[in-house]
């Protein structure tokens, strides 16, 4: 039996250790708040990853919580009072020009309106709108589930790829809509490959009547994309005259008509229409820019970034390109390999605004 002076040693000691574990933990727990708050690395934790994670988690809470909400901007001052959650009914251009916290659930049930009005949005402001870091691109996929949860189709998706990204973060959330389900994913990436994938479909150099020369250019995007650094290179052979965009944008999935006068051209479906006959880069009536017999229209596009321009497409007609037009003929793309002028075919039907008609999509 131990005496009472040995049992007392023993619970004092006992006390010291539980007093400098419980020291220690507190230590710990200083130091790794010290460290996170200097953005230093300790353990397998990355700063930098949290701050993707949390900026996909977080973006994807934002755009599925509400109704999204509009500000518009009057000469360069928010407008606060004439704020809307109607962010859906505005037109691309207003949207472009203000602020928009894009939002896409009404009463808890994600609203068709405002996922279609998202081809109104340019992933630029799309990801501002969310609070999102400048440097981070965005990349959002909607799909509708079946019943099994498999991906049924996919009714959005737009923005940046990761292709070329080091880093990414996807966050992911289930949303009701009217009688489906949607699949709602949102990745976050630290410079990935921005898209550039503006397409020329139809080109009308030589119109009937007198009419304005036009080319129409489709975005296959689901995001609207900005005009800002694309530029339009017009070849005869001779010379060139050329025009490089300063603003505009075309929406997503739509199709802009580019013509020499927009008050007499014929602009079909056409989601936006920009006259260029002010800037001298196409004709109407005697004014002959596009050349009628051997010609180039060639699209070029200058990374922001790099401020290096890169030729996105050129299409060529007459000479021995085999394609010969007429009075009224015009070149139509046929949906397979844009660069490839042996896909190009003559057509006497002209269809601004309308490219779908070309492809048979």
């Amino acid at each position: 039996m131990r005496d009472v002076s040995g049992l007392r040693r023993d619970r004092e000691g006992l006390t010291a250790v539980i007093e400098f574990l419980s020291a220690f933990t507190l230590f710990l727990m200083i130091l790794t708040a010290f460290l996170a708050l200097a953005q230093m690395q300790m353990g397998s934790n990355d700063p930098y990853l949290d701050r993707l994670d949390r900026s996909a988690v977080l973006g994807l809470d934002r755009l599925v919580a509400d109704e999204g909400w509009y500000v518009p901007v009057v000469d360069g001052e928010a407008d606060v009072a004439n704020g809307t959650s109607a962010w859906h009914d505005q037109t691309a251009a207003a949207l472009e020009e203000g602020r928009v916290r894009a939002g896409l659930v009404v009463d808890g049930v994600l609203d068709e309106e405002r996922l279609a009005a998202l081809s109104k949005v340019t992933e630029q402001a799309f990801a501002a709108g969310l609070g999102l870091d400048a440097t981070f691109d965005v990349h959002l996929r909607i799909d509708v589930l079946d019943g099994n949860g498999s991906t049924e189709s996919t009714v959005f998706e737009g923005g940046t790829t990761r292709i070329g990204a080091e880093t990414s973060s996807r966050a992911t959330r289930l949303v009701v809509g009217d009688g489906v389900l949607y699949r709602v994913s949102l990745e976050v990436h630290d410079g990935g490959r921005a898209s550039s994938v503006l397409q020329v479909t139809e080109v009308q150099p030589h119109p009937d009547d007198g009419g304005p020369e036009w080319f129409e250019m489709h975005n296959p995007e689901g995001f609207a994309v900005r005009l800002l650094g694309w530029s339009f290179h017009v070849l005869d052979g001779r010379d060139t005259t050329s025009h490089l965009m300063l603003d505009g944008l075309i929406s997503g999935g739509g199709v802009a008509v580019f013509t020499g006068d927009a008050n007499t051209q014929e602009v079909g479906n056409a989601t936006q229409v920009f006259d260029l006959g002010v800037f001298g880069l196409l004709g109407v009536g005697q004014i002959d820019v596009l050349p009628d017999d051997k010609g180039q229209l060639r699209v070029d596009y200058t990374d922001p970034t790099t401020s290096l321009p890169a030729t996105r497409q050129a299409v060529l007609w007459g000479g021995d390109t085999g394609h010969i037009l007429a009075s009224g003929d015009g070149l139509t793309w046929n949906g397979t390999d844009l660069r490839d002028m042996a896909d190009w075919t003559v057509t006497g039907t002209a269809s601004p605004g309308d490219w779908t008609s070309v492809i048979g999509a």
